[in-house]
């Protein structure tokens, strides 16, 4: 892990309600994580940050409105990942039916992430996931 003290221990970018964004929020999340070259599981960071903004963007974000990615990265070198949006609603996992196209995310980022939750904001809500270092905890992850 870098440990430069220049580098910042957030980065954080606005998106607005366009199907572009989820590609646009995993591409700086991937970015910021090779600037911090953070000893975190990659691969399932990105996975949670698509899945997070995708719900902001299916079930958070008015018309004419964006949501805000923030990647925060910890003392020890986890990194935690939070998406605000200005809907209604509080999110949770549940259990969609064999044929279900849809309904997973939470599900995903439940699995994947060390721990998640929701929480409040005026307007709105903050969905976020972080992740221990590699090798830290008993999980195992």
């Amino acid at each position: 892990m870098k440990t430069e003290t220049g580098l910042p221990a957030h980065c954080e970018r606005f998106y607005r309600r366009e199907r572009r964004s989820v590609p646009a929020a995993r591409d700086f999340t991937a970015a910021v994580l090779d600037e911090w070259d953070a000893p975190v599981r990659r691969d399932d960071v990105l996975l949670c940050v698509s899945e997070l903004a995708t719900n902001a963007l299916l079930h958070g974000v008015p018309p004419g409105r964006g949501f805000r990615l923030f990647v925060l990265r910890a003392d020890d070198g986890g990194v935690r990942v939070e998406v605000h949006d200005s809907g209604d609603g509080h999110p949770a996992t549940r259990a969609p039916g064999d044929e279900a196209e849809s309904g997973r995310g939470l599900l995903l980022v439940s699995a994947l992430a060390d721990d998640w939750g929701v929480g409040e904001r005026n307007p709105g809500k903050s969905v976020w996931c972080s992740f221990r270092p590699v090798g830290v905890g008993c999980t195992g992850k």
